[in-house]
């Protein structure tokens, strides 16, 4: 069937493949199709066979509520989510040619994917089916060139030269209505076991979060009216709720960041009486910034996750110490804020940022072990654990990232909690044997794994090596 005999026909459909945008609203690729007025499948597919990067297991389990919550949003617009398991271009191809779709629409992705996107194009191309990709993930798409022309690998320059290109798009309604394929066989989402049963190590997480978009927009909303305010002096307060908790909203696309966006600007202008609210949301919109630098940084370097940024770092004297990594997984470092970010990561699949960093530095440099071992098990724990993200925020602790802290930055985990955890709430919270305020605590706690002072100037004498 050629491509003008595809479009004409009556019941040509379009296929629209989800993949990190687990939503109706502000879905560009969704958008145009329904505005197109011609039959939508929708679809999504969990590709473990074409040797991306497969999800942790926190990130399978919010993928789970994630899909659910999205299969119900289609259905109350009259359509269907079709889930299918296996090769993501295979399956793609097979249904577009099956069901004679006249396109194939996709909101662009920016990691290892993306030549995978480009060679299913050329291939839905031989068959005359059209493809139609949109921007939805970034609010700036790579490359941000500085003056030279050349990508911009610090934060600051790129993050200005970025806001310089002006407001980014408004985001789109949900469509109301959607007119459907019917019929089409899909897989049983609990046949794909993406959450845990025995044991059900998400009970907490079943607590704590609510998956999918309703809750992201719940999540969004509750941030800009209780905690924006403030928001640029207490981020940094793992003991007071001052933070968004949007992230695993955004990694799964259940949030995008135009809506973040335009919703934050908002929020700020509504309330432009309070001083602190329009530098909140400056400091809130530039942690939207970090993200897109990290993936800018990942179109830049597709193997951020394995390989340093910085090459200098191949020949790093890494320790193997099987022991202290345990320690450090378990929580039971011996020191109370990095044993209680851990253990708030196991129960909950989530960290506060600064803890992130703490914990990460801890194990970069207290303990010499090899930031990627740290990245693997944030991949596996955490429910936002981005491709992007994580790989370029572990790289920025060790120092061998494009933008990277410098090696003498050790953080000391005491004055770490003195200054951000002052009355040891958030330590009390996930160290149980906590016994009172003033870092007090009971026999059953391990002591220091290492001691700050010889690790810090053993870390130093590392570091200061790559120099020669």
């Amino acid at each position: 069937m050629s491509e003008k005999s595809r479009e004409s026909a009556a019941s040509a459909s379009i296929l629209v493949w989800f993949r990190d945008d687990l939503r109706v609203a502000d879905h560009p690729a969704l958008a145009e199709a329904v505005r197109s007025k011609r039959p939508v499948i929708a679809l999504y597919v969990l590709d473990d066979t074409s040797g991306l990067r497969p999800l942790g297991g926190a990130a399978r389990w919010w993928l789970a509520g994630s899909l659910r919550a999205l299969a119900k949003s289609l259905k109350e617009r009259g359509a269907s989510l079709v889930l299918r398991r296996g090769n993501a271009a295979d399956i793609v191809a097979k249904l577009a040619d099956e069901h004679k779709v006249s396109a194939v629409h996709w909101n662009r992705r920016y990691d290892a994917g993306a030549a995978h996107d480009d060679a299913l194009a050329e291939r839905l191309a031989q068959k005359n089916i059209a493809v139609r990709t949109f921007q939805a993930t970034l609010l700036h798409e790579p490359p941000v060139l500085g003056k030279s022309g050349q990508p911009l690998s610090v934060f600051t320059p790129f993050w200005r030269t970025a806001q310089a290109k002006g407001a980014p798009r408004t985001p789109l309604s949900a469509p109301r209505k959607i007119e459907s394929v019917s019929g089409i066989a899909s897989d049983n989402l609990d046949d794909w076991e993406l959450e845990p049963t025995a044991p059900d190590w998400a009970t907490e997480m079943d607590e704590t979060w609510t998956r999918g978009e309703i809750g992201a927009q719940q999540r969004l909303g509750e941030f800009l009216d209780e905690e924006l305010s403030g928001y640029a002096t207490q981020r940094d307060r793992p003991d007071l709720p001052g933070t968004s908790r949007l992230s695993p909203h955004l990694r799964f696309g259940e949030v995008s960041p135009f809506q973040v966006w335009h919703a934050a600007q908002l929020a700020a202008h509504a309330d432009r009486g309070k001083r602190p609210r329009a530098s909140d949301a400056e400091k809130f919109l530039s942690e939207l910034g970090w993200r897109e630098f990290c993936y800018h940084l990942l179109q830049r370097y597709p193997d951020i996750a394995a390989r340093n940024i910085d090459r200098r770092f191949d020949r790093f004297p890494w320790r193997k110490d099987v022991k202290a990594l345990d320690a450090w997984q378990k929580g039971e470092t011996g020191y109370p804020i990095v044993d209680a970010g851990m253990r708030q990561l196991w129960r909950t699949g989530w960290m506060h940022n600064r803890v992130r960093m703490v914990v990460a530095s801890f194990l970069v440099k207290h303990l010499l072990i090899d930031w990627r071992l740290g990245e693997q098990w944030f991949w596996d724990t955490l429910v936002d654990a981005d491709p992007a993200n994580n790989p370029a925020s572990w790289q920025w602790v060790a120092g061998c990232g494009a933008d990277a802290a410098p090696y003498f930055r050790v953080f000391n985990p005491m004055l770490q909690a003195e200054k951000f955890d002052p009355r040891d709430d958030y330590v009390r919270t996930f160290v149980p044997e906590a016994n009172g305020a003033g870092g007090l605590f009971g026999k059953s706690y391990p002591e220091p794994i290492v001691d700050h002072r010889a690790a810090r100037e053993r870390a130093l004498q590392a570091f200061a090596s790559l120099r020669s």
